[in-house]
This record gives C-alpha cells, structure tokens and sequence, in this order.
C-alpha cells in the first residue's frame, strides 16, 4: 500500500513542503487549474519523485470529496498540505471567505476522516491572521466548531461586518489556525496531526503580484522595517513544515508557526505600528 502526500494549492509552497517530505511516497498535486498541477507535477517528476494530479475546487464539498476518493485509491493518506487560497488583490470578500475560511474547513473535515494513524496535515494559511485584534473567546469557539456547511452563515461573517477583501482575509486565516486547534483533537483520535503555518510575505509569484499591486508600498514597508529586512523564501517554509509532518514535530499538535521576519511583532510592538 502506497503511502499518498496530498498538495492541495500546487504553488511554491506546496511543492517546497511536498519536496521535503515526500521521498519514496506517492504525490498527489491537486489545483483548481490543471496547468498549476501539471506545471508542479513536471518539476517534481524530474527531480525524481512518483506524482499523479488532480483537479479541485475546495469551496466544493462534491469536489473534495472526489478528491479524497481519488488520493484513497493511490494508497493510506499520510501526509496532507493545505496551501490553496485567494489573496486580498485576488478577490471579493464572499470569495475570499468561501475559498479560505470555507474550504479550508472543509478539507480538514474531509481528510481528517481518511488520514491514516501517524499521518499529518498542514494548513498554511497567513501572518494577516494575527494582525486582526483579538476576538471574543464566543467567536473563537464559533469559528473553530460551527458545522462546516453553516460557517458561512455565521452572523459575524456577514457582508456587513465584513466589508473589504483584506479584512475577509485577515479573518479567514485566523478561522483557519483556529479551526485546526479544535480539528486537532478529532486527527488525534485517529493518531494523526495537524498544523498551521502563518507565513508574511514569501516570494512567491503571487506575492510578487502583490508587491507589484496597489498594495505594493505597504508590502515593501512592512518588509523594510521588520526585524529580519527582507521576505521569507517558500523553502524556508519548507524547512518549517518539514519539521511539522516528521518525527521530529510528533509532539507539536493544533499549533500555529508564525513565521514573518517580525512584521507581526512590529505591527503590535514596533514601528509599524497603525498611528
């Protein structure tokens, strides 16, 4: 029995973690566009690994699950890594809630009803998540559990309270380390793990995108004025989740890894603190 590594979002990210930990395992790379899948799968084939790709829509339960059908049938699922999402530039709002806070709720559910014993998953999902100021412990609680299929529905994520993509996004990636906390204790009952990563500005072409875009001076100031001076590369975050899915990280479950240069703890503590 083959054991699987699911790459769902098949960017630098994805294949960075996947790289690390995927020796001698089967690959599964799994975009909403083909060309993403097989652009990933031709680089990882070349240097040497077993990969089969995928097409999903994770705002779509018929979709995951089609997936989950499609990652069993290549063997035990070991190894999941969450890295799909839309960025602020990207996308609306209802986009935004419904691909980030949505789907990545949906995948955890999903797959954590497949992930074999001593499997692991990881969420990447954003430093944006912890530049949102706290929420109330009834919120967290409500993110964290609220039934998949009624999230949505959820008062606090109405179009009303929230207004513009950033703040959609901010919210979204704080739902989803919240949601892995509490989807930690159902893996553990299978004898899996999972994790989220919360990395700032990676060099990644969607974050050239955005360095690029109307948010481009802030990206760049944010950048010059943390503590590390520069952006994060995705095999950094490799290193990070490679870490997270081993034995080395067996201890480690329902945590989140901030991993930013400080532009977090400048934004709360430091000069880029809002005036």
């Amino acid at each position: 029995m083959a054991h699987v590594n699911v790459v769902i979002g098949a960017g630098s990210i994805g294949q960075a973690i996947a790289r690390r930990v995927s020796a001698g395992k089967h690959v599964l790379l799994a975009d909403l566009r083909q060309e993403n899948a097989d652009a990933a799968a031709k680089t990882l084939s070349e240097a040497g690994f077993n990969v089969s790709t995928a097409t999903v829509d994770v705002s779509s339960r018929a979709s995951v699950q089609s997936l989950v059908k499609t990652a069993t049938a290549h063997g035990e699922i070991f190894g999941v890594i969450h890295a799909a999402g839309v960025s602020p530039t990207q996308a609306t709002p209802e986009t935004i809630l419904k691909v980030d806070l949505y789907g990545t709720a949906l995948v955890l559910e999903e797959f954590g009803n497949v992930i074999a014993r001593g499997g692991a998953g990881i969420v990447i999902a954003s430093q944006s998540g912890h530049r949102l100021p706290p929420l109330t412990a009834e919120q967290n609680k409500v993110l964290a559990t609220t039934p998949v299929d009624q999230l949505l529905a959820l008062p606090m994520l109405q179009p009303d309270k929230v207004k513009d993509p950033l703040h959609a996004y901010q919210i979204s990636k704080r739902a989803n380390s919240l949601r892995v906390m509490a989807e930690a204790v159902r893996w553990g009952k299978r004898g899996a793990r999972v994790n989220t990563i919360s990395p700032g500005i990676i060099i990644t072409p969607l974050a050239k995108d955005e360095l690029a875009g109307p948010r481009g001076p802030g990206y760049q100031r944010m950048i010059d004025l943390s503590a590390a001076g520069r952006a994060g590369t995705p095999d950094e975050v490799g290193s990070v989740g490679a870490l997270l899915m081993g034995s080395d990280g067996a201890f480690i479950t329902g945590s989140d890894f901030l991993m930013d240069g400080g532009v977090t703890a400048a934004y709360w503590f430091g000069d880029l603190a809002p005036k």
